[in-house]
């Protein structure tokens, strides 16, 4: 598995972006709340980590993974955030149930990235069994709400900047060609 040579929870705070003036958005997944809670707990500690005021992490609970993608719309439009993340954790069982949610909650929330202009993580584990997602919740692999968080930062940054550049730098359309710069430049005629 790709996480088997990764520490989930590492990560460098000097490449990190300045989070204290952020607001995120967490919706926790019910089902499988022993790995859940381990997740959200990555997450959180993270963002704190990253100087996130705790009044400005807010954290709703949804029944399971499916229900995550309402709960992050809904948030989305009514909470004013930065970024969400959505936290779940599927385990394979003997049925194509796992196969349907799994699929399901990917749709949709890459659905939510693509309709909205709020970056929304995906941090659902979908494992063959319960040790696999013990092994990534706090256990032997790491946190991946810890891997979660340190991702909404960035897309949050990369959000905030991209509204900054939008605003400040008027695009210049070059042979059909859209171009955001941090810097105009002139244009020479060939």
């Amino acid at each position: 598995m790709a996480t088997e040579n990764k520490n989930l929870s590492e990560y460098d705070k000097n490449t990190i972006p300045n989070a204290k003036d952020f607001r995120f958005g967490i919706v926790v997944s019910e089902w499988n709340d022993t790995i859940t809670e381990g997740l959200y707990n990555g997450a959180f500690d993270a963002l704190i980590d990253c100087d996130v005021p705790a009044q400005q992490i807010i954290r709703w609970n949804v029944p399971g993974s499916f229900e995550l993608i309402y709960g992050a719309k809904k948030m989305l439009q009514t909470q004013n955030v930065d970024a969400v993340i959505v936290i779940g954790c599927v385990i394979q069982g003997e049925t194509k149930h796992f196969d349907f949610v799994c699929e399901g909650v990917t749709q949709g929330i890459k659905d939510l990235n693509v309709q909205t202009d709020i970056p929304v993580i995906f941090c659902v584990l979908t494992d063959n069994n319960m040790q696999q997602s013990i092994d990534r919740s706090g256990g032997v692999h790491g946190n991946k709400g810890t891997e979660a968080a340190i991702a909404a930062i960035k897309m949050a940054y990369i959000r905030q900047q991209a509204s900054i550049s939008h605003a400040f730098n008027q695009p210049l359309l070059t042979s059909g060609a859209l171009q955001i710069e941090d810097s105009p430049r002139k244009i020479e005629n060939e």
